[in-house]
């Protein structure tokens, strides 16, 4: 039977107090929450410490994993959630809100609750609730009106679901329902989870596409390589393989770069970049390991990339020749989105843009590119081709970095 919210309200005032008698009474996950947010130093009385992330920051977060996608994919299903009075919510794995789907009623309520876009809704934040206790179980979880650890969300009720990528086998945020307790039921946390499930399902759809893709686009580079060797996804997902791998799936680094690199039960491999994956080669390394690339500039841009199982060439769009070409000159020390977005738009508030199309980009290159910050990785060979004068470098391109390199082409 439900405990009612007076005992709720009673449970959390007991522990509050700190009872010397054992345990308060209720629920061990709600009383195991509790203490770890103590222990945090989170006020009972007080609002979320940290503010919300900006605009910005918020829709770049959304595009990660494709969180952006999955909301749309989730409104319908959740329409009557919404009509009923209640607060759809997607967090990212670090429990920052992503999307909101609510009536304004609800919608204000939760905006008193600091419950708003790039808030972020952790236990260590705010305290016990359903979002930041889910993902540090990593199971769905209610907590309703006297459960909450700051006395403000107790007016509350929430059940949360993570959201769990079954391709990584990430938790790459979460779902949840919310709105005043009296519209709460327990009931809700069943559709929550359901939701998350479909998220979820969707999201492998979607890997499982991709890897059909390169196992189409890249057989052919099998049949150029006479050692064993296996084309694989970012994840490690073999879409095709000739005598070196047995399994599914194999364990990569997260920076993993190309070159000779050791990976778990297969000992000492190759690695070449594919667009989309990457390329594995036992066997003795014999030859030049780095890969060479080459961003052909003098007409349509274009890079092509030359590796021992041959080559292949990708068109470019004037904005990801832009970038490359950044990224060119700010050689092994790299370049933060702000630096990027100045460079290509003489405005570094532009980020939102620059990761998006560096996220294209980087589909496209694969491990050619690397992150945090952006920079061509230090084991290519990176040569540019220019045009025999600097009014045919990118005709019509007003970026920074475009007007520097003509003016140095003019003075050459």
């Amino acid at each position: 039977m439900e405990p009612s919210e007076r005992e709720r309200a009673r449970q959390r005032d007991a522990h509050l107090g700190a009872c010397s008698k054992g345990d308060p009474p209720g629920r061990a996950d709600v009383i195991a929450s509790w203490r770890r947010v103590s222990a945090a130093g989170v006020d009972p009385g007080g609002r979320p410490r940290i503010a919300p992330l900006d605009e910005a920051e918020v829709q770049r977060r959304r595009t990660h994993h494709g969180l952006d996608r999955i909301t749309s994919e989730l409104t319908p299903y959740l329409q009557s959630v919404v009509d009923g009075g209640h607060l759809v919510v997607v967090t990212d794995a670090d429990g920052h809100v992503l999307w909101r789907m609510g009536r304004p009623g609800v919608r204000r309520f939760a905006d008193d609750l600091g419950f708003v876009p790039g808030s972020e809704w952790t236990e260590g934040n705010v305290g016990t609730n359903a979002i930041g206790t889910a993902l540090v179980l990593g199971e769905p979880v209610h907590i309703q009106g006297s459960e909450h650890f700051v006395e403000s969300h107790a007016r509350w009720g929430c059940s949360a679901a993570p959201l769990r990528d079954p391709w990584t086998d990430e938790v790459v945020g979460v779902v949840d329902i919310s709105g005043p307790r009296t519209a709460m039921h327990p009931s809700v946390l069943a559709t929550a989870a359901m939701a998350s499930r479909l998220a979820s399902m969707e999201l492998l759809e979607r890997h499982r596409r991709s890897l059909e893709e390169l196992r189409t686009g890249s057989g052919h580079v099998l049949t150029r390589v006479s050692s064993p060797a296996a084309v694989v996804d970012r994840a490690g997902h073999v879409a095709a393989t000739s005598g070196l791998l047995t399994q599914r799936r194999v364990a990569l680094p997260d920076d993993l770069q190309p070159g000779v690199v050791h990976l778990a039960g297969l000992g000492d491999v190759v690695v070449e970049p594919l667009p989309g994956g990457w390329l594995l080669r036992g066997g003795p390394a014999e030859g030049p390991l780095a890969p060479r690339a080459v961003l052909d500039l003098t007409a349509e841009p274009s890079i092509e990339v030359v590796a021992e199982s041959g080559a292949w060439t990708r068109r470019l769009t004037p904005r990801h020749a832009e970038l490359l070409l950044a990224l060119v000159g700010a050689g092994d020390t790299g370049l933060t989105a702000a630096a990027l977005a100045d460079e290509v738009f003489a405005d570094p508030s532009r980020v939102v843009t620059v990761r998006a199309e560096m996220s294209r980009l980087r589909r496209v290159l694969g491990g050619l590119l690397l992150a945090r910050p952006y920079r061509v990785a230090p084991t290519v060979d990176l040569e540019v081709r220019w045009p025999p004068s600097g009014t045919q470098l990118l005709p019509g391109a007003s970026a920074p970095v475009v007007m520097r390199a003509r003016g140095a082409l003019a003075r050459a």
